[in-house]
């Protein structure tokens, strides 16, 4: 239930990244036929590639993805892909160390590279998004951050001057590992940003960088994740296909969000709902391990002749830039969005403005009553809340660390893995702690805060969701996975209680859900996440039958 991670200190400063620099080229005493000489192994690196070589042998591999190309020093005939080819020059040695030619390195790549002699590192024209972005990953992780500025625009510039980009650097090869070899590029553009998703090996596991370019193709944003488990997304069985999806965008401006609207076959209009997210940034299909939980529940509500909307939320469309922003509160985290979300929906006349509903999953529940005080028109006609706690943050988080940790004494884990757990729930007792300390509030945070950022914690010590939506009166209908963990029983007995004069409200709850609402008949401890299930079937159906009432 943590917030979203905040840039600057999410790991541990270590050492530098060691590195060293070549000797420049223009020393080489080579022929005018061979006017251009780059040196294999920092070129190939700074576009993503890994460098081996075969001092018997005399030989040059280079990997980088898919590409797998050997160079024999001396001879102009090459291997890529297992293909001979013929080089224009022969790869030369000179100091103990290997160099080809340009043209050479550009063909054997298919890519449009120059030599930057003053940098040592191969360049590439301003709108080659896919080279600027594998050079900048290598300046970034090698510490050379003098030369990144220049691709970013003057907003991310702000945020993140190159002292900042130093730390990045140091701290991101500690937390993910330093990039050993590109995997792969793809440029994706979803309507706010042109991005630049890579896949690296690191020394550690895989990572994604994600580098997004603004329409003037500087860099304005970048998102970094450890890549767990392969996507092993499954498609649900109520996918019946009968749907069309349009890409929309939320808002306007610097923190504009893409999203997805689907709509049913057929005539409209149809009832519709906004899916507002959990804590921390996450996709617009809401993808936490094999588990699709929005676009799941897309799919099933689109069976039911129910229009859906979903999006990339704010914190990892725009996380440097979030991360930067010293007073981040919750509303701006995940009320905003939907509210702007349920006005895309009215204007649109495919659908029931009459009939649309917010659907906030976990934490996108909790938001729920300050969704409603913000929807000044009463344009949302309910709200379903899956997950979600109906008490303080606070309060949740440690009863979440002490259910995790019975969990773990109930399936016999390991003493290591409990005596680990029982740390884990004392840091969490100890932050709650200083959160509530009365000598701090927004005007005076404390110095040094464990979970940042502090504005966060402190904007919401007193909000307390079920005494809020006591004196409100939307209808709602509130599910809960009586497997849940990370948001228990407990909270869901909360809201029963603190709305139990109320007539509107409805509850459900389904003995072997999760917290990512699939069927789990174990006790869950958050391991299953990683295996291939889907939203429940009977959850969704329940979903639509009380819309539909």
């Amino acid at each position: 239930m943590k917030p979203f991670n905040y840039l600057m200190k999410s790991v541990l400063s270590l050492a530098l990244v060691s590195f060293f620099f070549l000797s420049p080229v223009s020393q080489l005493n080579v022929s005018a036929a061979n006017p251009d000489w780059v040196p294999v192994r920092v070129a190939a690196e700074s576009i993503g590639a890994k460098v081996d070589w075969n001092q018997t042998e005399q030989l040059i591999t280079i990997k980088r993805g898919n590409l797998t190309a050997i160079i024999p020093v001396g001879k102009e005939q090459a291997l890529v892909n297992d293909n001979e080819i013929k080089m224009e020059s022969s790869a030369i040695m000179k100091d103990h160390r290997t160099f080809i030619s340009l043209s050479d390195f550009n063909a054997i790549f298919g890519i449009e590279a120059n030599w930057n002699k003053e940098q040592q590192t191969v360049g590439f024209d301003a709108t080659d998004l896919e080279g600027l972005s594998s050079l900048f990953i290598y300046q970034l992780f090698s510490g050379n951050v003098a030369s990144l500025p220049v691709m970013m625009n003057e907003a991310l510039k702000s945020n993140l001057p190159e002292q900042a980009l130093a730390i990045i650097g140091q701290q991101y090869s500690a937390a993910y590992g330093k990039p050993i070899m590109q995997q792969s590029l793809v440029v994706e553009n979803n309507g706010v940003h042109t991005n630049v998703v890579m896949v690296y090996e690191t020394n550690i596991s895989s990572l994604k960088i994600t580098l997004r370019f603004d329409a003037n193709q500087f860099i304005d944003d970048l998102y970094f994740e450890q890549i767990a488990v392969a996507d092993t997304y499954q498609k649900p069985a109520y996918d019946i296909g009968n749907y069309s999806e349009i890409d929309v965008v939320i808002g306007e401006g610097t923190f504009a969000v893409p999203g997805t609207l689907t709509i049913p076959e057929g005539e409209g209009p149809f009832p519709s709902v906004v899916l507002v997210h959990g804590s921390g940034p996450h996709d617009r299909d809401s993808t936490i391990g094999a588990v699709k939980i929005f676009k799941d529940i897309s799919v099933g509500l689109a069976a039911q002749n129910i229009a859906t909307l979903r999006y990339e939320k704010v914190t990892k469309e725009h996380n440097v830039k979030v991360a930067s922003l010293p007073q981040f509160t919750l509303k701006n985290e995940s009320v905003d969005d939907s509210v702007l979300a349920v006005k895309l929906l009215k204007n649109r006349t495919d659908i029931d403005s009459a009939n649309i509903y917010i659907v906030g999953h976990s934490q996108g529940g909790y938001v729920v009553p300050k969704i409603f005080e913000n929807d000044k028109n009463n344009d949302i006609a309910g709200a379903i809340l899956l997950s979600a706690p109906s008490g303080n943050m606070t309060d949740v988080l440690k009863e979440q660390q002490a259910e995790a940790l019975d969990r773990l004494k109930t399936l016999g884990y390991s003493s290591e893995i409990i005596a680990s757990q029982e740390q884990a729930a004392a840091f969490i007792s100890q932050t709650v702690d200083l959160i509530n300390d009365p000598q701090y509030s927004l005007e005076k945070l404390p110095e040094s805060f464990p979970i940042p950022p502090a504005y966060w914690w402190y904007e919401q010590r007193d909000y307390l969701p079920s005494q809020v939506a006591k004196l409100q009166n939307e209808r709602m209908l509130i599910i809960q996975g009586e497997n849940d963990w990370q948001v228990s029983m407990n909270q869901f007995n909360g809201w029963k209680e603190d709305l139990k004069d109320r007539t509107n409200v409805s509850y459900i709850s389904y003995p072997n859900i999760n917290h990512v609402l699939t069927e789990y008949e174990e006790l869950s401890i958050g391991t299953e996440y990683y295996q291939p299930s889907n939203v429940s079937g009977n959850l969704i159906a329940d979903m639509a039958k009380w819309i539909k009432q």
